[in-house]
């Protein structure tokens, strides 16, 4: 064992050492369609006047009052309820990050369904807090009402993540049975919007009823997924506690500017989204067509399927240029399963082709 090792091994944590490093997928020369990201580029004219905008940032200095801007134009975007606040992330990472962090203490268990987005289990572990998967229900990939709420009055969770829709699996949860688990909860409940603009219904309306819920978004999926700013609203006593772990300075005068630049161009975006969202349908059809491909019904900007051999069929699409997400060695419910993000039409017509010449 070399010297650097032998200190490795003494100053980094052994639960780390055995942890696995979120993997980007190499995509030079590929059609990128694993990452779930807005394939549309601004308009000429909007990039001309946004690279003149952020040209014109103070860069010299910190992050100040325009991200209380950038906080009021988020909050009348989404439509935030009066009594409540708003605090920015780094992307949603940073705030799953800040959680756990804010509510770790000895016994304190997170808990979500599984499959889910992996920064849920992750961040508990980085916090050295047990994590509480509670599988799907098979084929359907709904809430398992029982077990959920079984799970929920055996370890009385600190912190319960519901995404609406999921990931990877696409689907919106029966609100019916959020309610309940909502309700049971003993601790916070965040339902997590990464998807909001592909989908036909949000949490927002009913934000206001549970002083214990917070709803968590980025703009990411809207469409800036380089600009990394994610945003949580809840009642405005919770989000000044959570506030307190959040790192100084942890959004940039540039994100913060990019983001409102966004936002004063939301019909752009909206129009994006409507094409995604059509977009969406017309590969869900086409898949239905495929011999041996079963799609699941979405709400976001990605189909999962299933096929017969999804390694080869992952491994033949990549041959042709075309990168995808393979779903294996996750949770069993997701055995031969592809995700596919949703991409323009003639990125869809290329991925259409390569699943059918690699099945």
């Amino acid at each position: 064992m070399s010297q650097l090792q032998q200190r490795i091994e003494q100053v980094i944590r052994a639960d780390v050492r055995q942890m696995h490093a979120y993997v980007v997928q190499p995509s030079a020369g590929m059609v990128k369609l694993d990452a779930m990201e807005n394939p549309f580029r601004l308009p000429p004219e909007l990039q001309r006047a946004l690279g003149e905008r952020l040209g014109a940032v103070a860069i010299n200095r910190y992050p100040g009052e325009r991200l209380d801007v950038l906080r009021e134009a988020l909050a009348r975007h989404a439509g935030m309820p009066d009594g409540h606040a708003l605090v920015l992330g780094n992307g949603s990472d940073e705030l799953i990050s800040m959680l756990a962090m804010a509510c770790r203490q000895p016994g304190a268990t997170v808990l979500a369904p599984v499959p889910g987005f992996v920064m849920y289990e992750m961040s508990a572990q980085l916090q050295g807090m047990p994590f509480v998967g509670v599988p799907l229900q098979p084929d359907t990939f709904e809430l398992d009402e029982r077990a959920m709420l079984a799970a929920i009055e055996q370890h009385r969770p600190a912190l319960v993540y519901i995404a609406y829709p999921n990931n990877p699996t696409g689907n919106l949860f029966d609100d019916a049975v959020i309610e309940r688990i909502v309700q049971a909860a003993p601790g916070l409940v965040v339902i997590d919007e990464a998807y909001q603009p592909f989908s036909s219904r949000s949490y927002i309306d009913r934000l206001a009823r549970h002083e214990h819920v917070l709803l968590m978004r980025t703009l990411s999926k809207f469409g800036l997924a380089g600009v990394r700013l994610g945003y949580m609203m809840g009642r405005r006593e919770l989000i000044e506690e959570i506030d307190k772990v959040r790192p100084p300075y942890n959004v940039s005068v540039l994100n913060c500017e990019a983001a409102l630049f966004a936002l004063e161009h939301d019909d752009e975006f909206a129009r994006q989204a409507r094409i995604l969202r059509d977009e969406r349908q017309r590969l869900i059809e086409a898949l239905q067509a495929l011999p041996g491909v079963r799609p699941y019904p979405s709400e976001a900007n990605m189909v999962l399927v299933k096929v017969p051999d999804a390694r080869r069929t992952y491994e033949g699409m990549k041959a042709r240029k075309v990168l995808v997400k393979h779903m294996g060695g996750g949770s069993p419910l997701l055995a031969n399963c592809l995700r596919l993000t949703v991409g323009s039409p003639e990125e869809n017509d290329v991925m259409i082709a390569a699943l059918r010449d690699s099945l």
